[in-house]
């Protein structure tokens, strides 16, 4: 697999969310300042009324929804979800808490630049359960990964990783809040540098110059 950065409008992403959008705060924040050189053009998301919405409204920044039950299908709402983002032509788009699958129509429009940020260290424990995953396996150590999406679950091209110990007292909240407060400096620092320098993904590495 190989693909590069596309040339859509420069400096500006799309974020998915699905809750309360902390990810995307650390975002919004950091663009905040001119030197991050990172535009937040939309957030999106797959169900009305979330903290992530209002966020981004609070934030003067354009929203959408876009929900499953309002298509006919999986299908349908893949394709519109695709030309819903299509249309703020971003260099990059983020999940940033987003829950749902996204399908083909939406991975062909955009392969090599849909990532997503995971609160465990890929491979080890895909899914939405990572922290109480790592917990009940006893390891000792986890983290959070930022990857590049394609058709698996948490199997995509890994851009970074940072590390977080497990304490012998953490609870499934205590672990999550503490690989939060790493999971959002890294996510801020990749998608900036992506977004800003440009990128590359051939095969299983990530080059950003």
């Amino acid at each position: 697999m190989t693909a590069a950065p596309s040339e859509p409008l420069a400096g500006s992403v799309v974020v998915l969310v699905s809750g309360s959008g902390t990810l995307l705060q650390a975002l919004i924040d950091a663009s905040a300042d001119p030197a991050y050189g990172v535009r937040v053009a939309a957030v999106g998301a797959d169900r009305d009324g979330i903290q992530g919405l209002a966020r981004a409204e609070r934030a003067g920044i354009p929203t959408f929804v876009c929900r499953v039950s309002d298509h006919l299908d999986r299908a349908a709402w893949d394709a519109a979800l695709a030309e819903t983002v299509a249309a703020y032509a971003p260099t990059l788009v983020v999940s940033a808490g987003f829950l749902k699958l996204v399908g083909p129509a939406f991975l062909a429009r955009f392969a090599g630049r849909y990532v997503n940020s995971h609160n465990a260290l890929l491979p080890s424990f895909p899914g939405i359960h990572g922290p109480r995953d790592a917990l009940d396996y006893g390891v000792k150590v986890t983290g959070a990964t930022l990857f590049v999406v394609d058709e698996g679950i948490d199997t995509g091209v890994i851009v970074g990783q940072v590390a977080v110990p497990v304490e012998d007292d953490d609870t499934v909240d205590r672990l999550t809040e503490r690989i939060k407060a790493v999971e959002r400096p890294q996510l801020v620092d990749l998608v900036g540098r992506m977004v800003r320098e440009g990128f590359t993904v051939t095969d299983r590495k990530v080059t950003i110059p």
